[in-house]
């Protein structure tokens, strides 16, 4: 089992920054591919970006360029850094982890078997 728990959401204005935090415990899971995925109350969860075990990473179009996912396994933690955020990002954001190893990573929920239970994010404009 894994066991994954989020931080750091918050409100914040447009073209601001947060800092995501997860923190990862649990079975061996240094080789898991890990995602964070955002959901609007209505709408599918739709992935926001992942990083694989060697630390390859992939993003939705929708976060390119100011999204950024990395973490320390050193700490058991993977972050997703957020700038220049838009009120489109406003959104419950989710920590999730699979031992699949598809390529490329995938940013499907259906792909992913442990999740946290959120931490929610503001933007206002």
């Amino acid at each position: 089992q894994v066991q994954l728990v989020e931080s750091g959401g918050g409100s914040v204005q447009a073209g601001g920054s947060l800092r995501l935090s997860c923190e990862v415990s649990g079975s061996e899971n240094s080789s898991f591919y890990m995602a964070w995925f955002r959901q609007v109350a209505g709408k599918e969860r739709e992935g926001v970006a992942v990083i694989t075990s060697v630390g390859d990473r992939r993003y939705a179009d929708s976060v390119k360029g100011r999204f950024t996912i990395s973490k320390d396994n050193a700490k058991n933690t993977l972050y997703l850094q957020m700038n220049r955020l838009k009120s489109e990002d406003t959104a419950m954001y989710y920590c999730a982890a699979t031992s699949s190893k598809l390529w490329p990573p995938p940013l499907s929920r259906n792909s992913y078997s442990y999740w946290g239970k959120g931490t929610r994010v503001t933007v206002s404009s």
